[in-house]
């Protein structure tokens, strides 16, 4: 394995979602073995796909980022393109990424992170190396949204996952909220592009929905509840990016949610959006998480050359990533 990859800057929205085909590398990390993607050149902004997806979900916004930052990429151990040994969950998805920013040598990094992944983040966002955390649509402690409560007992049972799969095949059950209805703004997302990289796999196999299943069915509330110490422990800023229409985390939820980081807290919110606003809604998503990441970088730590090419908004910082030989 090469030491280092090239700074790849997609030109478009076609070119990041053919860029996610295949990793440009793998990283070992553990009982882990990561899928990896680096974009763009600047400060470092780890990203960190949700449930039940991989990073090619970033693929939308990746452009509009990878700008002004050097943006790092893992699918989660168990899915996409990555493998795990180890048993599945938050926590460990949280040690398998940490080893995975060790070995590419991050000194300093920023999180931006959707859905499940925004778990991930918060049990990651202490340490001292994270400089801002970007989090959207993601789980609230003390919240139980009803359907993925539901979806975490029926997860127990055997043949559930079966069922599910029977059930995302019929197009009306697929867009209704018992599916993706409440990921975004009209429905029919699910059937296009999304589809094609989320909705078919799990279809076509079940080997590739293990990793998500095994998820759902460790997926515990009262781990859930306690982020609320995590988030007292957090110093780094923090913005909350959300949909006004998100059935599955309130906009008043996450909005109370605020008070209890232990740093500088703040909403930005999406008109119409749902769940999956970075998908269905990616220039209002980076017009928010572009600046705010920006402001985290542009402190007095910061090397004059890093805030000139912050202000710029060009590439022109080179990463302190490195890969392992």
């Amino acid at each position: 394995m090469p030491n280092d990859l090239p700074r790849i800057t997609p030109a478009n929205e076609r070119e990041a979602a053919q860029a996610f085909a295949k990793p440009h590398a793998h990283v070992e990390a553990g009982d882990a073995r990561l899928a990896y993607w680096r974009f763009g050149a600047g400060p470092d902004v780890v990203l960190i796909h949700g449930w039940p997806l991989h990073s090619a979900t970033f693929r939308r916004i990746v452009p509009a980022l990878a700008r002004s930052f050097t943006l790092h990429l893992f699918d989660l151990p168990g899915v996409g393109h990555s493998v795990t040994r180890a048993a599945i969950g938050f926590e460990t998805h949280a040690d398998a990424l940490r080893r995975a920013i060790d070995a590419i040598g991050l000194e300093r990094f920023a999180l931006l992170a959707h859905d499940s992944g925004g778990v991930v983040a918060r049990l990651l966002a202490v340490d001292p190396r994270v400089r801002g955390l970007v989090l959207a649509g993601t789980e609230i402690p003390g919240h139980r949204p009803p359907l993925f409560e539901h979806y975490v007992r029926l997860a127990k049972l055997p043949g559930f996952f079966s069922i599910l799969r029977a059930t995302l095949r019929v197009g009306f059950l697929r867009r209704s909220a018992l599916g993706f209805g409440g990921c975004f703004s009209d429905a029919r997302y699910t059937d296009g592009e999304f589809g094609d990289w989320f909705v078919r796999p799990l279809l076509r196999s079940r080997a590739a929905g293990d990793g998500h299943f095994a998820l759902l069915r460790a997926l515990d509330f009262s781990f859930i509840d306690a982020l609320a110490d995590v988030h007292a422990r957090t110093r780094a800023p923090v913005l909350c990016i959300w949909g006004s229409r998100d059935p599955f985390f309130p906009i008043a939820k996450a909005r109370q949610m605020l008070a209890g980081f232990g740093g500088r807290a703040e909403l930005a919110e999406i008109a119409g959006a749902k769940l999956f606003a970075h998908e269905d809604h990616p220039d209002a998503f980076a017009g928010h998480a572009v600046p705010f990441l920006a402001g985290c970088f542009a402190t007095a730590s910061t090397s004059a050359t890093e805030r000139a090419a912050i202000a710029v908004n060009e590439p022109g910082v080179r990463s302190r990533s490195r890969l392992p030989a």
